[in-house]
């Protein structure tokens, strides 16, 4: 969803876009590689597979939620393989225990000692599956991983390797035997993606591709973990101007003041806005933010951060529907 597209000279300097395009050769190629070697195997769905890519780029967490047989889980696969990273794997189910995410401490006989035994966690990307089967307790085991990069066992801190991403699925129309999450791990996500059933035409060579293979889907890796970690480092370096970080601010803002919203976006939603807005313009070829990055990335990075009344939601409201609204009614900033 597009409102107003802003010209670049009308944010920027010629300088900062000469220099912008000198920065960008070290990483945009790689992030395109890696785009292009999962679209081919994961059909119609680039729009999807940019958002995954802006939030490997932003350092975030992406919670994929949608119907079953979409291609949730070959999505979140897909993703870790692209990266040289360790992979971990859990299946969410409700005797899934804390100790099975962060790890526990195991008596030694022959030492006298106890002994860590790491958990799942201790992987760089942790395909978190049907996260929504497992007890709140489980559930929040995950909350100081995702947010701090770190677990604490018997009272000892132990950082996690990095870099460190969770991709979640769940299915979001089954009730029975689920538990849905709490308001303070939602906002954990950095967005939330929805897949959508594919077209005829997308089917068609979903069907294809799967008739001349057997098993799960080949993927090389194309970046290592420390390309990573060099392009999350770079990303702070992309230009975001005053004018688009007020914008940002005026869509904060208007959550706040919007009579369906019950609870508003709060300050990290508002940052992690504009580290979403920065890593779509690297993915577009730029170092520098427009107004556009900022309307893209509304919907995946803010929809799920917002409460709406329940009046509303008895309504069939949703946080997508008032955010589309908020976007039409702000003007859109065309100079700084």
């Amino acid at each position: 969803m597009t409102y107003c597209k802003t010209t670049e000279s009308m944010l920027y300097s010629d300088f900062q876009i000469r220099k912008g395009a000198i920065y960008l050769m070290n990483h945009f190629e790689t992030v395109k590689k890696m785009e292009s070697s999962i679209n081919e195997i994961f059909v119609g769905k680039e729009e999807v597979t940019q958002q995954m890519l802006v939030a490997m780029l932003a350092g975030g967490h992406v919670l994929v939620e949608d119907v079953p047989g979409v291609g949730k889980t070959t999505l979140a696969t897909l993703i870790a393989n692209v990266m040289e990273c360790s992979f971990g794997r859990i299946q969410f189910t409700p005797d899934t225990l804390p100790g099975d995410i962060e790890g526990i401490s195991i008596y030694n006989m022959k030492t006298g000692e106890f002994e860590y035994k790491e958990g799942v966690v201790m992987n760089q990307i942790i395909l978190a599956d049907e996260i929504n089967r497992t007890s709140p307790k489980t559930q929040a085991s995950l909350l100081e991983a995702m947010s701090e990069g770190q677990v604490t066992v018997d009272g000892v801190i132990r950082k996690l390797p990095q870099p460190f991403m969770v991709i979640a699925t769940q299915n979001p129309i089954e009730f029975l035997g689920t538990y849905p999450l709490p308001e303070a791990q939602m906002d954990r996500f950095f967005l939330r993606i929805r897949l959508g059933y594919p077209s005829v035409e997308e089917e068609t060579a979903i069907l294809t591709y799967h008739q001349a293979i057997s098993g799960e889907p080949d993927l090389q890796a194309v970046i290592s973990a420390e390309e990573v970690l060099q392009m999350q480092q770079a990303l702070y370096d992309i230009t975001v101007s005053a004018a688009v970080k007020r914008y940002i601010s005026q869509i904060a803002a208007s959550t706040r003041q919007h009579q369906e919203i019950e609870l508003p976006l709060s300050p990290r939603g508002s940052i992690a806005l504009m580290h979403a807005a920065m890593g779509r313009a690297l993915l577009q070829g730029r170092a520098y933010t427009l107004p556009d990055d900022v309307q893209q990335m509304t919907e995946p990075v803010l929809a799920h951060r917002l409460g709406l009344y329940p009046a509303y939601r008895a309504k069939k409201r949703s946080g997508e529907a008032v955010l589309q609204e908020i976007l039409a009614a702000l003007p859109v900033p065309a100079s700084s």
